[in-house]
Parts: structure tokens; sequence; C-alpha cells
């Protein structure tokens, strides 16, 4: 299944929650401290980059970059929630991190001009872009920037090492396990609007792996499902199930949200 099977899924499934206000294009400083990242800065440095910033809706199937392609901005969503995916040859797509309002989407940028994923949105929200080349000429300057974002980077990898391993060896059980707590740690409530096939997709699973593992996690008590719609009863059952698949990056994070506090 390709990027534009994904999107019309995408669409279907979440045409009635987009959001439909206008954006207002100041950026503020409470505003912007919605993101973890971009909260983190000291006062001066976050409002030395409020000229290059812009508070943009991303709706839900929104293609952030496609892989190969050169990337002009860096997102930092406050709202949404971003998957970044691997698409291979025959359209088969997998999820190898995702990102909502404690990070950054398309930090690669420092490592080369080209993406080596596809960027979609997952949940509608918003969030603020940059230039990359604005932020670039930031991380340059040195200071607070630059170690806050290589920071995050660290934790980005192991978050997506850790998926690696939990694709290989994790049960199905697991993988979906993981994939709910990485939404319900980007998400203001517990429940998630999401329809098992999309979850297939992101896992690159077959669907009725998924419905099978999620009349599992019903049965046990641990979420509730009916159709587009998962809502989690039992957090640290779902924790407990999961296992290493999502301890080791939720720990990464936990480790960068403690370093933040400090800065």
């Amino acid at each position: 299944m390709n990027n534009t099977q994904v999107n019309a899924i995408a669409n279907k499934v979440y045409k009635n929650i987009a959001p439909r206000t206008v954006v207002s294009p100041v950026v503020t400083f409470s505003g912007a401290q919605q993101n973890e990242l971009l909260g983190a800065l000291p006062r001066e440095v976050l409002e030395s980059l409020f000229e290059h910033l812009e508070l943009v809706q991303l709706p839900f199937g929104k293609e952030v970059f496609e892989f190969g392609n050169a990337m002009e901005y860096v997102h930092f969503p406050t709202t949404a929630i971003v998957s970044l995916l691997y698409v291979m040859e025959d359209g088969a797509t997998t999820e190898i991190a995702v990102v909502g309002h404690e990070g950054v989407v398309g930090v690669s940028l420092f490592e080369g001009e080209r993406a080596m994923c596809s960027a979609v949105v997952q949940a509608a929200g918003y969030g603020y872009r940059m230039k990359a080349e604005h932020l670039r000429a930031a991380f340059a300057k040195g200071g607070a920037l630059p170690a806050l974002l290589m920071r995050y980077n660290t934790a980005l990898f192991a978050q997506m090492a850790q998926n690696a391993v939990g694709g290989r060896h994790s049960s199905i059980e697991q993988k979906l396990c993981r994939w709910l707590l990485d939404r319900l740690d980007r998400s203001p409530s517990n429940a998630l609007k999401v329809t098992q096939e999309m979850i297939a997709i992101m896992l690159g699973v077959r669907r009725e792996s998924i419905t099978a593992a999620a009349g599992k996690l019903q049965d046990e008590g641990l979420i509730t499902y009916r159709r587009g719609n998962i809502t989690v009863l039992d957090r640290s059952g779902l924790e407990a199930y999961a296992g290493e698949c999502y301890k080791v990056a939720k720990t990464e994070f936990d480790r960068l949200r403690l370093d933040v506090a400090r800065c």
C-alpha cells in the first residue's frame, strides 16, 4: 500500500476532526512553549527564533516530506502527531518513529539535505514550522539550541532502534501495545481515533493480526475498541505487556525531559 492509499484512508477516518479554525500568524512565547523542545530554550533564544517560526495547521494525512526529497522546513508539533515512515519499492509501509509535542520533524536535515524517510501527519493538529536554512543558521551559533537538538536526536534514534528490534522479536500484541502507548504519550486523552486498518499499515502487518491482537487486549480489560475508536483502560497493564518493546525508548525520552527540565 503506497502513500496515496494511506492518505485516502486517513482522510476517510479523520475528515470530521481536522481543525477548521483560522490560524493566526502571530507567534507567542506561551504558544511556542507548547512544543517541549522550544519551551526548553532560554527565553531570549526562543524569542530570537520568532521571526522564522510560523504557526501552521497539520491536517491528518498531510505529507510533511517524502523520502528522497529535499526538506525545505522543519516542524515542531504542538498538538499534531507525525509518523515517520519507510516506504518500500512495492509500496509497503512501516512506521519507524512517531513525533509529537516532545520533538521536531526534520531533525535529520543536519546530516543531509534529503529526507531518509517519509513523514505523514497521523493526528490532526498544529505545529510551528521553520525553514531549514534558518534552523541551520541558528544551530551554527552554538549554545542551548544545538545541545538540545542533539539530545533529542539521541532519543529519536533510540526509538527507531527499539522499533526495529521490536519489529523482529516482539509479538503482535506487544507491537500493538507499544504503538498505542506511543500515541498516548503524545495525546491529551486515553481515547484514540484510529482504525485497525491504519494500525496494520503503520506496523506493516495484516489487518487480521491486529483484529486478533486488539480482541485479546480487550478481553484482558486493557482496552475497549469500537469501530474507529480505541480507549485505553489500563495503561500500566499495556506497559507491562509491551515490555522492552516500549520501555527502552520511553526511558530515553524521560531522560531527555529530565535534561530539559535542568536547562
